[in-house]
């Protein structure tokens, strides 16, 4: 089965519920990794050097969620938006594995009082499940793409049918 580089860019999807559910997915995911890139972007050297990592990965890291975030609301190249964050969710995953986090955490209920207190104080403990949750929403994105209610359906499949034709 061959694809195209329309089909790879624009994938169709099977329904309106479908398109409608990449929409959402989109939104919510832009809306998080813009929230999630600008304070690193701000703050780089000090994430960079919590994180123990150089800082020009941490910019590239950083500005792959703020930008891609800014992409994937309207629905602008949104398989290599997507897939911008998914290299860096998935590099948080290794790093949290390293770490020996959990999957998912105790639930913060279920500690007594007073004895989980992780480095930025009192909170959920750390596990690796949200970073892995964005690598597969990433990956829905990336493989399904924009969908119908999205900046690629309605300009850029055009415009790469015009050009490749």
């Amino acid at each position: 089965m061959e694809i195209t580089v329309v089909e790879l860019l624009v994938p169709a999807a099977p329904s309106t519920l479908a398109e409608a559910s990449l929409l959402v997915m989109r939104v919510f995911l832009g809306i998080c990794f813009i929230r999630h890139g600008w304070p690193k972007l701000r703050n780089l050297k000090t994430w960079a050097t919590a994180m123990q990592t150089p800082e020009w990965l941490c910019f590239l890291s950083a500005f792959s969620m703020w930008g891609a975030g800014i992409a994937l609301i309207p629905g602008l190249l949104t398989p290599l938006a997507a897939l911008a964050i998914l290299v860096s969710m998935a590099y948080a995953v290794v790093i949290e594995l390293k770490a020996g986090f959990p999957f998912i955490g105790p639930d913060p209920y279920q500690i007594p009082p007073g004895d989980y207190a992780g480095p930025m104080g009192v909170g959920d403990p750390p596990s690796w499940e949200k970073a892995a949750m964005y690598v597969v929403m990433c990956g829905v994105l990336a493989s399904c793409g924009g969908g119908l209610f999205s900046l690629d359906n309605l300009l850029i499949a055009d415009l790469l049918k015009t050009m490749l034709a």
